[in-house]
């Protein structure tokens, strides 16, 4: 999918950001930091990386939903001593051996390594590798009706529960601590026809939506308390993995 890159540089360009994301902008240290920007109502705006880049920070997002971020980040940043500029660097992925200056993917070991640079490149079998892995891509499976525990964020390490106020920050604490997640999206095994979009039901009943389909695996958004045994997208069975 293709990517967009915003510089975000000033003197106030940590805390400003560290008010705004689901994670902790102190993981800048280590690589990447996974992460997102909420409504205040705790629905996604968009998933991106934060990406250590000398007296800036790089954001790593997906290119349909840079606009909308770029908007949001200028909205916010009001008096703070930060700027925010788009970046004509390319995002290149890859898996085996790294080339200097990449990080590798915080999401999961399986989704190799990124670099930031002249070239540009993804990996072959993207899809296969982001099904089994459990890791939903924003614009195919998530939107902005998205919460981001739904989508497996604490998994994917792209939130702390521990760093502090930030926008939003109420439903996914709240989702963590006082409730049992009802739905969410989780790797099924698909046999038989079933396309992308089809419906699953489950004793007659609606109980969810197949999303990005590779051979026999796929994404799904379930609603775990309305799966009643089997469960079918059209002519196809589907197991919970």
């Amino acid at each position: 999918m293709a990517r967009k890159l915003i510089r975000v540089t000033g003197a106030d360009r940590v805390d400003f950001l560290q008010n705004l994301v689901t994670n902790d902008v102190a993981g800048l240290a280590d690589g990447l930091v996974y992460t997102a920007l909420l409504t205040p109502q705790g629905k996604l705006i968009a998933d991106f990386f934060l990406v250590p880049d000398g007296d800036g920070i790089l954001i790593d997002v997906a290119e349909n939903g840079a606009a909308a971020l770029a908007q949001r980040l200028s909205m916010y940043k009001l008096r703070s001593a930060v700027a925010l500029d788009w970046d004509a660097r390319h995002v290149a992925q890859g898996v085996g051996d790294a080339p200097e200056g990449a990080w590798p993917d915080p999401r999961h070991p399986s989704l190799g390594w990124r670099h930031y640079g002249d070239d540009s490149g993804e990996i072959a079998d993207w899809d296969a590798r982001r099904v089994a892995a459990c890791v939903p891509e924003f614009g195919t499976e998530m939107s902005g009706e998205t919460y981001i525990l739904e989508a497996g964020f604490e998994r994917l390490h792209g939130v702390d529960f521990k760093k502090g106020c930030y926008v939003g920050q109420e439903v996914p604490a709240r989702m963590k601590h006082k409730t049992e997640l009802q739905k969410g999206y989780v790797t099924v095994a698909v046999e038989g026809d079933a396309d992308p979009g089809a419906e699953i039901l489950s004793a007659g009943k609606p109980v969810g939506t197949l999303h990005t389909r590779v051979g026999d695996r796929a994404i799904a958004y379930l609603r775990f308390n309305r799966m009643k045994g089997d469960a079918h997208a059209g002519a196809a069975r589907i197991t919970r993995l």
